[in-house]
C-alpha cells in the first residue's frame, strides 16, 4: 500500500470511529476537513463514504 493510500484509509477510519451514526452532512464535513488532498476523490465519493459511516459502517476496511 502506498503512503498516500494508507493516509486516506487511516483518515476514513478515524472519521468512522468518531462519527458513526451521525447525519451524512456532519460526516461529510468531517471527511472534507480531515482527508488528505488526493487526486481523483470526488464529492460523490465522499458522500458515499459519509453514507456508509452514517449507518455505522467503516468503509476503510481497517
Amino acid at each position: 500500500m502506498h503512503d498516500s493510500d494508507q493516509a486516506l484509509f487511516l483518515a476514513v477510519h478515524g472519521v468512522a470511529a468518531r462519527y458513526a451514526g451521525q447525519p451524512v452532512p456532519t460526516v461529510m464535513r468531517a471527511l472534507i476537513d480531515q482527508l488528505p488532498a488526493a487526486p481523483g476523490i470526488t464529492v460523490e465519493e465522499i458522500r458515499r463514504i459519509a453514507e456508509e459511516i452514517s449507518v455505522g459502517r467503516d468503509p476503510s476496511g481497517l
